[in-house]
């Protein structure tokens, strides 16, 4: 019976029973925040792939509509403008749409989707960096029409990749 008791605990004084001291609470709020210390550097890459991910898909879809813009120009369905490229004149235009020649109005986007690396402030048409066709593609500027796009951001990717040079 004694050594029940020893092994049990008095369990006659106040309180009821043992707490955690200082020191414990101490070492286990030291092992949570290098824990933490440890997660947040990998939820800022996860943060970074997202949008990453997220540029890509846009420069994809952005990309593709100017293509289809330009093929319907070449087939005779949208009206080529004396002199131009055939390339779409803004970005807008793959969104708001052209008249067909003898036909319905043609759509190539259904919103326009901005740059993730822009600030949010500025609106999706202005966050990208526009190249027009007459410009080199190691020099590209904006002109009378849209050849490509290009991230406005001057960060570079996780894999070190600039990311305007996507």
């Amino acid at each position: 019976m004694i050594a029940m008791q020893r092994l049990v605990g008095n369990r006659n004084h106040v309180g009821g029973g043992r707490g955690y001291t200082l020191v414990e609470l101490m070492v286990v709020l030291a092992i949570l925040s290098v824990l933490a210390l440890g997660v947040a550097p990998l939820a800022e890459v996860a943060v970074q792939r997202r949008r990453e991910d997220a540029l890509r898909e846009a420069l994809w879809q952005i990309r593709a509509a100017i293509d289809a813009y330009k093929r319907a120009v070449d087939m005779g369905a949208i009206a080529r403008q004396s002199g131009a490229s055939g390339y779409p004149p803004n970005l807008l235009a793959l969104v708001d749409g052209v008249p067909g020649i003898g036909g319905p109005r043609h759509y190539f986007l259904r919103r326009l989707p901005r740059d993730p690396f822009a600030p949010a402030e500025v609106p999706a048409e202005a966050s990208w960096r526009l190249r027009s066709y007459e410009s080199p593609a190691d020099a590209p500027r904006p002109g009378a029409d849209v050849y490509d796009v290009q991230s406005s951001s001057e960060g570079k990717a996780l894999n070190g990749e600039l990311l305007k040079a996507w």
